[in-house]
């Protein structure tokens, strides 16, 4: 278990309906009211960083500087994270300094024209 498993005591409030509830479901499933609360804040987390919306929104508050790169890895993961931040680059990055393309013929003289035998009107004719 890395340290950043390691467990963290976290107090909050719930309506007590959801908390009987969720007693209720523990029970059913023999097991304890905290895995059942870990589990579910899992799959939140997991499934609200896979929504486009939720990307969209911390790729937005990341090109404006609002979240630092190591609090994206953490809400999008590593890959996606590494994705914002060259497209970040390449947003703040100067255009590059190329040159107008020259009028280089670039079939090297031997362009081929194709002519076609028949046209759709020629078909009709016979």
């Amino acid at each position: 278990m890395s340290a950043s498993d390691d467990p963290r005591r976290v107090h909050f409030q719930s309506p007590e309906y959801l908390v009987d509830r969720l007693d209720a479901i523990a029970d059913l499933f023999d097991k304890d009211r905290t895995d059942l609360l870990v589990e579910a804040i899992r799959e939140y987390i997991e499934d609200t960083a896979h929504s486009e919306t939720f990307q969209e929104l911390v790729a937005a508050k990341y090109y404006d500087d609002q979240l630092e790169f190591e609090t994206v890895k953490q809400l999008v993961g590593a890959e996606t994270a590494q994705r914002l931040r060259l497209l970040k680059a390449d947003i703040v990055g100067e255009p590059l300094d190329l040159a107008a393309p020259d009028d280089t013929n670039i079939y090297d003289d031997t362009v081929r024209e194709v002519t076609p035998e028949h046209t759709s009107d020629d078909s009709d004719d016979q």
